[in-house]
């Protein structure tokens, strides 16, 4: 709002009665979950949290449904994909913005920036001048009416749309008299001419708010002393309409509502129904505080509402134990209509939540909002400051100068490693679920998100090394939190496992668009509706066969590609996916073939190109169709083969049996609900015996499963066997704990 920061409530999580009102300099306007413009219509929805578990033994957790607000239109792809991320530029100048949006914000990924208010304003060099309106001109410290136009501009070829932090609960304070805004138009006590307000424009209550408990006091009175203006008359809703529907005619693509909860719900409604767009994304600042009368539930009818609560848990997980950040969602806002945040300029200044003062701490829960799904996430970006009213660096009373990311002074948090990461990670991840939950019962968590991603925080002073179970498929991925260009990778086996030191106070994140093959972030495969079955001839006698590949002009596999499995005698075999609706060359699968030792057939240097249902390549000879299809002996039994016999050492708890789980069909494909049981009749030693093709390489682990459906892995790599020429071999082991 306007100065000092709205008695949003204390920054504990249950406020005092004055809550959400602290030196009003702030005003409210949170992070503006501007991405989710999404319709205000959004149904609440929100799902229980399924049991945790220990790493190998992970259980998927149900977390609430995540928000989905539209990609900004025109879409503008990025290399960490696009998706409704906010970016919260504060005090930044229009040209400055505009800059960033193509230099950075853009390919970042991010899918809206959230700028300061726009209007004319009293002059001054403290930031909170901004929230003090004299008139509904576009002419502010931050720039001009044609700047403006220029950033909404390039920010929209950017594929960035611009959210506004609009201040229609009041004018400038009356303590501050008479005197001239930014634009040249003058003011006083119950006097704006520039829009033109009057005295019976403003409502009768000419006192300051004094009792948070009181609907009518915090509605009516004035907030730290700013001008109320009677929004419940039809002629102060049109020229608030008339502002917002300037701004949108310039082509902004949502708003943030300064100190809403200042404002009646009805009120607000009835002004969104004006606008020529009454259907545009907005988000109103309340901030919740126990025990009020107004709360931010009933403006969910007319737009979103920040969760304060979720950025006060923040702060105190961070500070304590975060161990059970997992029910964050719990008793707060509908996940679709919330707006969620680490910081925004109000909470940074007045102790309610973290700042960028907390250093690891503070990118370790801008790296969890990003990563879990849980509201609309909103990135704080402001400057440093010692004084909490302090402006801008070089703020004068009618300018800022751009912000300058090779200067100290500006935070420039949206170029941190950490956070571009983690945005392309959640845009990699949207619309999946939690699983694989796993925590030490202190401060170290992990978790995976579907099949697309998986994070682990550390926030310990200590580095942690440690094996942890995921739902990703197997590859070499880069690690997003600790480089922009995969310097660091790591290798997740078949498994879904691997090993990694998490630095103190540090973080790992892995997802599907980023891989050590050439992918750098993005929103990861598209479901497949149709499939390639590639199959290659053994007669090279190697022990081993993998198909490196790629679909149309997507990221090559990594090195040496993905194994191949036992079709029938004489051939291996790997089906691959396309993308949706892919024909032509986007469906071609461009391949080469290796042992994984060294030894390779890449067609001499030109590779292979299929397409087709089926397909095989034998001796460098590409044929379409199903080489098993006809004559050909499937991966059933084959006459006269020996036995593939297990046997593992492993004690249990009551309920659990053994299943072998691997690489090839036989063995579940590594899905250890389709595992082959063992028997437990000479516990402890368990054992079983199948048959498999001659030849067959394929590569297993040992899991415990109970009645649950729980699974608890064996630790380590993979092991690995062949079946000999005779269709036989014996595999004797010890469960690796």
């Amino acid at each position: 709002m306007t100065r000092t920061t709205d008695p949003a409530g204390p920054p504990a999580p249950t406020p005092t009665s004055v809550a959400g009102h602290g030196p009003r300099r702030t005003s409210r306007r949170t992070s503006r979950r501007d991405g989710r413009l999404r319709r205000l219509v959004a149904a609440a929805t929100s799902a229980a949290l399924a049991l945790g578990a220990a790493l190998a033994a992970t259980v998927p957790v149900a977390a609430p449904a995540a928000a989905a607000p539209p990609v900004p239109t025109p879409v503008v792809d990025s290399p960490n994909g696009r998706g409704d991320v906010i970016l919260n530029l504060f005090q930044w100048t229009w040209d400055a913005v505009a800059a960033e949006c193509t230099s950075t914000i853009g390919p970042a990924g991010f899918g809206y920036v959230q700028v300061s208010p726009p209007q004319e304003h009293i002059q001054g060099t403290a930031w909170w001048t901004s929230y003090q309106p004299v008139s509904y001109k576009l002419e502010s410290k931050l720039g001009t009416r044609a700047e403006f136009q220029h950033m909404v501009s390039t920010c929209r070829a950017a594929g960035v749309g611009v959210v506004v932090d609009a201040v229609v609960n009041h004018t400038a304070g009356a303590d501050t008299g008479s005197g001239t805004g930014t634009g040249g138009t003058s003011y006083s006590v119950d006097s704006f001419p520039g829009v033109p307000y009057g005295a019976n424009d403003f409502n009768d209550c000419r006192s300051n708010i004094s009792n948070y408990g009181d609907r009518y006091n915090v509605q009516n009175c004035r907030l730290v002393s700013l001008q109320d203006l009677r929004t419940g008359s039809d002629y102060v809703r049109g020229k608030i309409a008339g502002y917002l529907n300037d701004l949108l005619s310039l082509g902004v693509a949502g708003f943030r509502i300064d100190a809403a909860k200042h404002i009646p719900a009805a009120d607000l409604a009835a002004i969104k129904a004006r606008l020529t767009n009454p259907n545009v994304f907005w988000v109103h600042e309340v901030i919740g505080a126990s025990g009020e009368p107004i709360q931010p539930s009933e403006y969910l009818g007319s737009g979103d509402s920040h969760e304060f609560f979720y950025a006060r848990e923040l702060k105190s997980r961070f500070d304590g134990q975060i161990k059970d950040l997992r029910t964050i969602g719990d008793n707060k806002l509908p996940s679709d209509r919330a707006g969620v945040f680490v910081d925004n300029h109000d909470t940074e200044r007045n102790g309610e939540t973290m700042n960028y003062k907390w250093g690891a701490k503070y990118r370790l829960a801008n790296a969890f909002m990003l990563s879990w799904p849980y509201g609309a996430p909103s990135v704080y970006s402001g400057y440093t400051w010692d004084n909490k009213d302090a402006g801008a660096p070089g703020a004068s009373a009618t300018s800022v100068p751009d912000a300058s990311c090779s200067s100290s002074a500006w935070v420039c948090t949206q170029r941190w490693t950490e956070i571009a990461g983690m945005v392309g990670f959640h845009n990699a991840v949207a619309g999946t679920a939690v699983t694989n939950w796993w925590d030490d019962g202190n401060n170290h968590v992990a978790y995976g998100r579907g099949s697309k991603g998986y994070v682990t925080i550390n926030n310990s002073a200590n580095a942690v090394t440690r094996t942890y179970q995921t739902s990703l498929p197997a590859g070499t991925y880069c690690d997003v939190v600790a480089s922009k260009d995969c310097a660091k990778t790591v290798t997740v086996s078949g498994a879904g496992t691997f090993t990694a030191t998490v630095p103190a106070y540090g973080a790992l994140a892995l997802h599907v668009g980023a891989v050590d093959d050439g992918g750098t972030g993005g929103p990861g495969p598209v479901d497949p509706s149709g499939t390639t079955t590639v199959y290659y001839a053994t007669d090279k006698g190697w022990n081993a066969y993998h198909v490196h590949y790629r679909v149309g002009t997507g990221a090559w596999t990594a090195v040496p590609g993905v194994a191949m499995t036992a079709a029938c005698t004489g051939w291996v075999a790997k089906e691959i996916a396309l993308p949706t609706g892919a024909t032509g060359a986007a469906a071609t699968v461009t391949a080469a073939f290796t042992n994984g030792s060294g030894s390779w057939d890449n067609n001499g240097g030109k590779d292979y190109a299929l397409s087709g249902a089926a397909v095989a390549v034998s001796d460098g000879t590409v044929t379409a169709g199903d080489p098993c299809e006809d004559g050909g002996e499937g991966p059933g039994p084959v006459e006269g083969q020996g036995d593939a016999s297990f046997a593992v050492t492993a004690t249990t708890a009551w309920g659990q049996s053994v299943f072998v789980v691997g690489s090839i069909p036989a063995l579940g494909s590594w899905a250890p609900a389709n595992g082959v049981a063992l028997s437990a009749a000479g516990y402890p030693v368990w054992t079983a015996t199948l048959d498999l093709p001659a030849g067959t390489t394929f590569q297993y682990k040992y899991v415990k499963r109970d009645g649950g459906g729980n699974v608890v892995w064996e630790s380590g790599g993979n092991r690995s066997a062949t079946v000999g020429p005779d269709g036989s071999v014996t595999l004797s082991d010890t469960w690796r704990s």
